[in-house]
């Protein structure tokens, strides 16, 4: 009669510095939540919105400025409602409104920042996910939306720690 073997050999508990393929591995294992090529493609993503969103911050903070220290809106076209005449792009009064009919890009900015934020978070998210970090720096990520000039800060450092990990461990992203 044939002895049944099981389908998965027992490695030897006594070498734990040993991965399942063989290869020596220094340090902890690490674990990727997926392919190097996901986790670049999500570090790309993640680079251009945190320069855009961070960009549109500072963009949210100018206006902010000019809304509540001096009082005034950034106007495109439409009449001014003083004199009548055809408003260009510039500066006008808030209360009372300064401009009739024209766009309010100082609300336009607001709202792009807004949208912009909600898929900047959407690229944390994925970066987050793919590299499976612990929550606290998904919550660092995140600040960098929402605190002037903290988004080109933190790209930098987590754009360098995501490029030392991939490198720091070759065998790590999982394959499909």
């Amino acid at each position: 009669m044939i002895e049944p073997k099981p389908a998965m050999q027992a490695q030897p508990s006594g070498d734990s510095s040993q991965t399942s393929g063989g290869v020596a591995n220094k340090g902890k294992k690490r674990r990727f939540g997926g392919t190097e090529q996901q986790i670049r493609s999500a570090l790309k993503f993640y680079k251009v919105l945190a320069y855009l969103t961070g960009g549109m911050l500072l963009l949210l903070c100018a206006e902010l400025i000019a809304r509540y220290a001096f009082g005034q809106y950034l106007f495109a076209g439409g009449t001014n409602a003083v004199t009548g005449e055809p408003f260009g792009l510039g500066f006008a009064d808030a209360e009372p409104k300064g401009v009739l009919g024209g766009v309010n890009i100082s609300v336009t900015v607001l709202i792009v920042h807004g949208w912009m934020y909600v898929v900047y978070l959407m690229s944390n998210f994925r970066l987050w996910s793919l590299m499976r970090w612990p929550f606290a720096k998904l919550i660092l990520l995140a600040l960098g939306g929402v605190i002037p000039f903290l988004s080109f800060i933190v790209e930098k450092k987590f754009h360098a720690e995501v490029e030392a990990e991939l490198a720091d461990n070759p065998q790590a992203p999982r394959r499909y």
